[in-house]
């Protein structure tokens, strides 16, 4: 039987998060870091995952800050490769990366609708799919999808007005489901987290725009902190959470309870 502290120690391990460079991405990468992890950061700009990576190390982690647009299958394969060169092993992948477009239905550019759709949503299918195969390799590995409260209901247009950002993380969330029992045989967990509202540089306009009404939707009465999604991160890529898969897990400060 192992310990507590033995099933949440990542010592060893290689954690993968996508959009890890900022935000709730960071937020995670720091606290698999400190749970033992080593951590991959990958977004779009270089400069940042070095940045992030140089932050992480500092916890004692080793970091690979690697440029990738994960809605492209080569560069896709491209960050795999650089992975498994680092560190010979992939054990965790965080789906974080994602992206909204703000406008009423009738008036969304497919343009946009589609740009919404390619990163959340057929990214982490990219992304789950080539380190997956690695991972069924192994038999082994742990997938975290982020999706959000809004791929869950529907949301009030007078705070949240994206239905691309919605539908596309609706079915991030049965994607995982579905995901979570297609490899359940491989002895891969994926599991998904669904943020309420935590202030990040990509909705801090909208959330100075409607502070009230949105701290008014939350019975805690504040939005998510710095610290809100460490600990269920470091659960769902630890041997703690061995007997968890196709979870959907809102982390909203209440919101869904109302």
């Amino acid at each position: 039987m192992a310990s507590v502290k033995e099933l949440f120690d990542l010592s060893g391990r290689v954690s993968v998060i996508t959009g890890g460079a900022t935000g709730l991405g960071l937020q995670m990468a720091t606290a698999l870091a400190e749970a033992g992890s080593n951590i991959v950061v990958c977004s779009r700009k270089l400069e940042n995952c070095e940045a992030a990576a140089h932050q992480l190390e500092k916890l004692g982690a080793q970091a690979l800050a690697v440029a990738c647009d994960v809605t492209k299958p080569d560069q896709v394969e491209a960050m795999k490769e650089a992975t498994l060169k680092k560190f010979a092993r992939v054990d965790v992948l965080v789906n974080n990366a994602g992206r909204a477009w703000s406008a009423p239905p009738e008036e969304m550019p497919l343009e946009r609708w589609q740009q919404v759709f390619d990163l959340n949503i057929t990214a982490p299918f990219l992304c789950a799919q080539s380190i997956g195969r690695e991972m069924i390799k192994k038999k082994r590995g742990k997938i975290i999808n982020i999706a959000s409260v809004a791929g869950l209901v529907g949301r009030n247009p007078r705070n949240y007005n994206s239905v691309a950002y919605s539908a596309s993380k609706g079915a991030l969330v049965n994607f995982t489901r579905d995901l979570a029992v297609k490899w359940a045989q491989y002895n891969i967990q994926v599991n998904c987290i669904c943020p309420g509202f935590f202030v990040t540089p990509l909705n801090q306009e909208l959330y100075e725009r409607n502070k009230e009404n949105i701290d008014r939707d939350i019975p805690l009465g504040r939005t998510g902190g710095p610290d809100d999604l460490k600990g269920l991160a470091v659960l769902l890529a630890s041997d703690a959470s061995d007997f968890m898969t196709g979870a959907i897990i809102p982390v909203d400060g209440g919101a869904l309870a109302w």
